[in-house]
């Protein structure tokens, strides 16, 4: 059958039947997937490379990492190290004003750190948080606002799942990327706790007492998952472990604190469920990842990446103006796109330009995923305007308001990030990597 236009009008409507459906609610996977197969079609090129891609994926020897670190996240989460470490943080921090600001940071990010999902950080700990900020006479607008926003913060840290699928596709040393956020990550944790804490200042925040005993007793209890981090460092960094066994190792000892030391979760009955939500969270993280590979793929062949640096290098030569427009262009993907589809089609493009600029790939890496911290704050796909709407009852314009001073001031911490590159490439420098 005669097709007027030919095959190339209809791919453009295919594609635009495909658009309308990711509108009205298809899920990221079947857009990317979707676009993927209609695109080989439309130059008569097999569609084997998407299952090969997805193959390529799941054989990848680092991939166990993913849901390793993941699974100790959950652990914690599901347990009662959130009270435990809230109790600590406030004991330690609570006696200065804008205390509980600097303990809703804290806490946040460690958990983001290790669930790699900032929804997950705001559903565990604003009940928690919540009442820590209000009972300190934070108003409830910027209480809401510095949780929606810290639920973001711990996306830099070591071990989040970001900084792996990043080191993945644009494959870089693991142990370069977890060393290249620790410093990016603090800047944005301090940028955000100075926020909190002057907001607390302009009210009548009750000033907690210090107490020696209080302190001893929450360090006490809470030892268990304050030696985790220690712990994940220490079998990474020191040669002793693999990435996957430092994960491993990792994993079980959260498992160990939370069911047997503990006590908070059951082997029967709690263990098995929590391990099951962490499936479902990885299983969707590889599927988008598979063919969104996929679609790359389709990039590649077609040189995209190639006639991208050309433009670029062609129409801009200042590598300051280059990183002012990449920012404006990752503000508008994280708007767009979810962090991890983003993750695998725009890395292999972005890539190849930052090194004909000469930005080393790992501080293009943390610059990529400090602008993703933000799209978790910015409509239409925003996650963590999302659960806090869900979390806290309240409309999600609501939220965005509310939130909207804590976005500005992340987005003053990603040009520092941006155009000071010693925060970034220090630590792998010091540790030889």
């Amino acid at each position: 059958m005669y097709w007027p236009g030919g095959p190339y009008h209809f791919v453009a409507i295919a594609l635009g039947i495909l658009f309308l459906a990711s509108v009205l609610g298809t899920p990221a996977f079947v857009t990317l997937g979707g676009a993927a197969l209609i695109l080989f079609w439309g130059v008569d090129q097999p569609i084997a490379a998407i299952p090969i891609a997805h193959y390529a994926l799941v054989t990848n020897p680092i991939l166990p990492t993913l849901p390793l670190f993941t699974l100790a996240g959950y652990f914690l989460a599901e347990g009662g190290a959130a009270r435990r470490l809230v109790r600590v943080f406030y004991a330690m921090f609570g006696q200065f004003r804008g205390g509980p600001a600097i303990v809703t940071v804290l806490v946040c990010a460690f958990f983001t750190s290790f669930t790699g999902a900032s929804g997950v950080t705001i559903l565990a700990l604003g009940g928690l948080l919540m009442p820590v900020l209000t009972g300190a006479y934070y108003s409830e607008k910027d209480a809401l606002g510095l949780l929606t926003g810290s639920g973001s913060l711990g996306l830099l840290l070591p071990p989040c799942l970001p900084l792996i699928v990043y080191a993945i596709v644009a494959r870089v040393p693991i142990e370069r990327m977890f060393l290249g956020g620790i410093i990016p990550a603090f800047v944005m944790m301090t940028a955000t706790a100075i926020w909190g804490v002057r907001r607390g200042s302009a009210s009548e925040t009750a000033v907690h007492r210090f107490s020696w005993g209080e302190a001893r007793s929450a360090l006490w209890e809470a030892k268990c998952e304050l030696a985790l981090p220690l712990l994940a460092f220490t079998a990474l960094f020191s040669g002793l472990a693999t990435p996957v066994e430092a994960a491993a190792l990792t994993a079980l000892y959260a498992f160990f604190i939370q069911a047997v030391i503990q006590r908070d979760l059951t082997i029967i009955r709690d263990v098995p469920r929590v391990m099951a939500e962490c499936g479902l969270l990885i299983g969707g993280v590889l599927l988008i990842l598979g063919v969104s590979l996929g679609f790359t793929n389709y990039l590649v062949d077609a040189e995209v990446p190639t006639h991208a640096v050309e433009w670029t290098t062609r129409t801009v030569h200042s590598p300051f103006l280059f990183l002012l427009l990449l920012n404006v262009f990752l503000l508008v993907v994280g708007c767009l796109m979810e962090i991890y589809p983003a993750i695998v089609v725009e890395v292999p493009l972005l890539v190849p330009l930052g090194a004909a600029y000469g930005i080393d790939p790992v501080r293009l890496g943390i610059i990529f995923l400090a602008n993703m911290e933000l799209g978790y704050l910015t409509p239409p796909v925003g996650l963590n305007l999302l659960m806090s709407s869900y979390r806290f009852r309240k409309p999600v314009p609501e939220v965005l308001r509310a939130v909207f001073p804590v976005v500005v001031v992340l987005a003053l911490g990603v040009l520092l990030i941006t155009y000071v590159p010693a925060l970034t490439t220090t630590l792998p420098k010091l540790f030889g990597y």
